[in-house]
């Protein structure tokens, strides 16, 4: 996926209307036998049937419900773009028959609450991560890069497993403490080893999705945000934009140079390599599980260090 979104724009407005309309028509179609679950039936014994939008979530989301629950993610393949998926027969029946379904919102996959919303289900819940985390759309959707709104959706998804099976009440909370202790214990120690040793260190980036991170770390991001959203939406950014992210680069303003190696356009090759030539290191970021089938904390924890590495490296910290 060298080049995720370079398109982004023109395929979003191809894709408005018809095309989705096209697309959420053939998962209705695909579960039109699928009836909704009855109340109090999880939809597969003693586990709670759960559709994640994206496996960001399904990743987080199958670890706090462990036995109890049963998460598909819709976009599981590295080389998928969530922004302008196109949901299948598979899809629509999965969701039909889902209990509980995580959706990113704030603009991210709008796919996903129409592909809902065409398969109604009374006993069904669902969390809008956008919603959750006060980012409506126009904001910045890349959440899963904010520690402190993971967090949040962490304690959503128990609260609500707890709701959806309150005989196993004990059993959520045991998983959400194990999860939060454990399997992030990695990742929050960087998070707070990166807040405390490298706080206001400027960096630059290639586009919107290295903001959360930023300031979820205490980091000081110079780039223009228009230059940044830009990027990310596969728009053009303005040449007095360009002109000022070559700048930082030429002098030196940013320590280090973070990336999206899934988005990478000319523009941003050339700046990675301006970044290598003036000695800013680089770190890297992706915008899906990499590699196919990593847990949310092996992935981000890969990156917390690629990141501490650079500023460490640029610093001397």
């Amino acid at each position: 996926m060298s080049n995720l979104r370079a398109s982004r724009h023109a395929r979003r407005r191809a894709a408005t209307g018809v095309a989705l309309a096209a697309a959420v028509s053939t998962a209705l179609a695909g579960c039109a036998t699928s009836a909704p679950a009855p109340p109090g039936d999880s939809g597969g014994g003693t586990k709670i049937n759960v559709v994640a939008a994206e496996n960001v979530w399904g990743s987080i989301a199958a670890q706090l419900g462990g036995e109890h629950a049963n998460v598909t993610s819709v976009v599981n393949n590295p080389d998928a773009d969530p922004h302008d998926y196109e949901p299948t027969p598979a899809d629509g029946r999965a969701v039909a028959s889902a209990r509980y379904v995580i959706v990113n919102g704030a603009g991210y996959d709008g796919w996903a609450p129409k592909l809902v919303d065409a398969n109604p289900n009374p006993n069904r819940s669902v969390l809008t991560v956008g919603d959750l985390v006060g980012v409506q759309q126009g904001g910045n959707p890349h959440q899963w890069y904010s520690p402190d709104s993971v967090h949040k959706v962490i304690e959503a998804i128990t609260a609500d497993y707890k709701k959806l099976d309150p005989a196993d009440a004990a059993y959520f909370e045991a998983q959400k403490q194990r999860y939060e202790s454990t399997g992030l214990g990695r990742y929050n120690q960087l998070v707070n080893e990166i807040r405390t040793r490298y706080a206001g260190t400027p960096i630059g980036a290639s586009e919107s999705i290295v903001a959360p991170l930023a300031e979820g770390l205490g980091l000081k991001l110079l780039t223009p945000a228009a230059f940044l959203d830009a990027i990310s939406e596969g728009a053009d950014p303005t040449a007095q934009d360009k002109a000022t992210v070559d700048e930082q680069i030429r002098s030196r303003q940013i320590k280090v140079f973070v990336f999206n190696s899934q988005n990478s356009t000319p523009d941003v090759r050339t700046q990675v390599d301006e970044a290598r030539a003036a000695g800013i290191p680089v770190a890297t970021v992706t915008e899906t599980l990499i590699p196919a089938g990593a847990t949310f904390q092996d992935w981000q924890t890969a990156q917390l260090q690629g990141v501490e590495q650079a500023l460490t490296q640029a610093t001397g910290r």
